[in-house]
């Protein structure tokens, strides 16, 4: 259990640090900032579940994509995960927005498997114990 929630929170420090480095992806201009953490904690679980319920999915339709370009379009399918969040985001009233799909979605899609891979490496391996 501790684990699927420093993965959520992982997530949603991930979204912020993007949000904080590309202009085009930002939360919602708020009064305070329990209303910031809560939405980048809400906006982190949605991203976490389309991830696991839709990344597979689409990587599946996209292996003959992914064998064309050597794996590069692996960042396209991840752009497209945080384009997807951001529609989602949307429809839940969550205050989150990813501007334009090329520039924004694929440098924010970097930085969030950046700032996500080594967020991960300090998460808890229930396979120890």
């Amino acid at each position: 259990m501790g684990s699927i929630i420093f993965r959520i929170v992982a997530n949603g420090v991930a979204l912020w640090v993007a949000s904080l480095i590309v202009p085009g992806i930002a939360f919602g201009e708020s009064a305070s900032t329990t209303t910031t953490v809560i939405t980048i904690g809400a906006v982190g679980l949605v991203f976490g579940a389309l991830n696991a319920v839709l990344k597979p999915i689409l990587f599946v339709l996209s292996i003959p994509a992914l064998i064309l370009t050597l794996g590069l379009f692996t960042f396209v399918l991840n752009a497209i995960m945080l384009a997807l969040t951001s529609w989602a985001a949307s429809a839940l009233g969550l205050a989150f927005e990813v501007q334009h799909f090329w520039w924004d979605a694929i440098f924010g899609a970097l930085i969030i498997s950046i700032v996500s891979t080594m967020l991960n490496l300090f998460a808890p391996d229930n396979s120890r114990d």
